[in-house]
């Protein structure tokens, strides 16, 4: 009885997670570059169940029932990088990627500044002339006049960029964008803020660049309120399930010693 009710309650703590993942989608339905997530779940490891009822010449034998469920969990979080819809905007410091690949932006703290990988290509230009994203994290790019990485100062110039992410300024080639890719986007890790880490990153010489352009969130509203509906009634079942159990415990409790 008590099996059951730990078997219940992982179901709601699973559902509940479920939730909670589904909400944060479609609270970026709108969000630039966004990649939805799902939560994977497994089972608990299952129990024989058996008993020994069966005799043979004097000697009780097994009999298998079946299994026993001893819950479920979450097993991990996968992301979507399915190819959102782009949409044309004019503007010259958007930019999106059609394909695969990231955008490198840092956050630029002096000694601790850190390298992220993102899809959201919605730059703009800060006080000082660098190129940065909604969180004023730097655009990364290599300096074709140094040889070297870095931020990305354009100024109050025409920004024009082909195909590569090759970025002219007034007409003079200037930068090319931090474009790279993974060979497992299992290694990427969500840090908030629509940004990914991840660990060896490598040149994305496949890439497609659209100026003037955005990408969309991939988040499939109408299949998430499906899936939270369905969620929420299977987490009402599993409440449900709980409750029984414990209306039947309590009352086990209470007639247990009484005289009949």
């Amino acid at each position: 009885m008590i099996r059951s009710i730990y078997t219940a309650v992982s179901g709601m703590v699973t559902e509940e997670a479920k939730q909670n993942t589904i909400t944060n989608n479609l609270a970026n339905a709108n969000t630039n570059g966004f990649k939805s997530d799902n939560q994977v779940i497994k089972e608990f490891k299952d129990v024989l169940i058996m008993n020994h009822q069966n005799v043979s010449n004097g000697v009780n034998m097994p009999n298998v029932l079946g299994t026993l469920s001893l819950g479920s969990q979450v097993d991990e979080t996968d992301t979507n990088f399915v190819q959102g819809s782009l949409t044309n905007t004019n503007v010259k410091t958007d930019f999106a990627i059609n394909g695969n690949g990231f955008f490198t932006v840092s956050s630029g703290n002096g000694n601790t500044s850190q390298n992220y990988y993102t899809r959201n290509g919605h730059f703009m230009v800060d006080s000082q002339g660098y190129l940065v994203d909604g969180n004023g994290n730097y655009v990364m790019g290599k300096n074709l006049t140094t040889g070297t990485d870095g931020r990305i100062q354009v100024g109050n110039s025409n920004i024009t960029s082909d195909t590569k992410g090759n970025l002219s300024l007034d007409g003079k080639p200037s930068y090319s964008l931090d474009l790279v890719d993974f060979s497992n986007y299992k290694s990427l890790t969500k840090v908030g803020d629509n940004l990914y880490q991840g660990a060896n990153p490598i040149t994305n010489a496949n890439v497609n660049v659209v100026q003037g352009s955005l990408e969309g969130s991939n988040v499939n509203v109408v299949n998430q309120m499906i899936d939270m509906m369905s969620t929420m009634r299977n987490f009402e079942s599993d409440q449900k399930v709980v409750q029984s159990i414990d209306e039947t415990l309590g009352q086990t409790v209470n007639d247990v010693g009484t005289v009949k």
